[in-house]
């Protein structure tokens, strides 16, 4: 089989295209899968550039979905010929891979695998933001950053669900365009503008917002900080343009007593019921068209790089995807 293959951390050209041995029988609670596509996200981005830990060498990629070949002893959720997709699985770029089965979910009737294997990890980390970190409130004015890209659509998308004002931050006016077709209320284009948070204030007659969802990181966590209004929170999510610095924790006590959250995906779906139950949310959010998930670009597998690249150059707006 052909795989992605990364022997040592750096940029995207460290993933190399190679043919590796197939796995064989899965073992105890495995299932092996035919990849249809695997999703791509920044902590792939971050795994390879080594800011989280990597094992050296590995196949990457932690979200995919296909058709399930083979089932390990104990596999009771699963058969051959049943479609399947999964997160949080390192080694999913790979035209097949060895899945635990609490890893992974029934794809409904009515979504189709590419979808499937895209939408898992922006959907239910955006469930998760929007309903566990700060369960926005009706009549609440909250601020998501990078508003037109994977995460951010469909955060936009259940806040308003939720009933809140979203303004959502963007960097293009093509950007601008998707952020508002997809619910924002207001939106702002930080590249056009010298002072973020003055912005947004002048948006909230001068109190700020109630939230700030930020998956952005050094760039915006200082503007996201100040964008808070008394007792509001920051619910810092991912680092795209870099890592945030050590906090000074005093800057929440004078900013007016904000909070601080860093939460991860894994966190948010510990068991397989809550796994079960937040994917089954968002999967039926798509099959009611209560929910919009946008494919922004599809790369053959071989072309890992290139995903790689145009992710990080936070020039697409939705899900990248690879496949075979």
């Amino acid at each position: 089989m052909h795989a992605i293959e990364i022997r040592e951390t750096g940029g995207p050209e460290v993933q190399l295209y190679v043919e590796k041995p197939a796995p064989g029988q899965p073992g105890e609670g495995q299932i092996l899968v035919e990849l249809a596509a695997a999703g791509v996200n920044f902590i792939d981005l971050y795994r390879r550039e080594g800011r989280y830990p990597l094992p050296v060498p590995c196949v990457p990629g932690e979200e995919g979905s296909g058709v399930v070949l083979a089932t390990g002893p104990g596999v009771t959720r699963f058969a051959p010929g049943d479609r399947v997709a999964w997160t949080t699985v390192l080694g999913s770029y790979a035209e097949r891979v060895l899945v635990p089965e609490d890893k992974a979910i029934a794809v409904p009737d009515g979504i189709d695998l590419r979808t499937a294997g895209g939408v898992l990890v922006h959907g239910m980390t955006a469930h998760f933001l929007a309903h566990d970190s700060y369960p926005a409130r009706a009549g609440e004015t909250v601020l998501v950053h990078a508003a037109a890209g994977g995460v951010g659509l469909l955060l936009t998308q259940m806040l308003k669900r939720r009933g809140a004002r979203v303004i959502g931050t963007v960097s293009t006016e093509e950007k601008e365009r998707t952020a508002r077709a997809n619910g924002c209320d207001e939106v702002v284009r930080y590249t056009a503008t010298g002072d973020l948070a003055a912005e947004v204030r002048a948006l909230t007659g001068g109190e700020g917002v109630h939230a700030v969802y930020d998956g952005v990181g050094a760039a915006t966590f200082d503007a996201s900080l100040d964008s808070l209004r008394t007792r509001g929170t920051l619910v810092l999510f991912g680092g795209a343009s870099g890592a945030v610095p050590p906090v000074d924790v005093m800057r929440l006590l004078w900013g007016g007593s904000l909070t601080l959250t860093r939460p991860y995906l894994e966190h948010f779906r510990a068991t397989a019921e809550e796994f079960e139950r937040r994917a089954g949310e968002v999967f039926r959010g798509l099959l009611d068209g209560s929910l919009t998930f946008t494919v922004a670009g599809t790369y053959p597998l071989a072309e890992a790089h290139r995903a790689h690249t145009d992710l990080a150059s936070r020039a697409t707006s939705g899900k990248l995807l690879l496949v075979p």
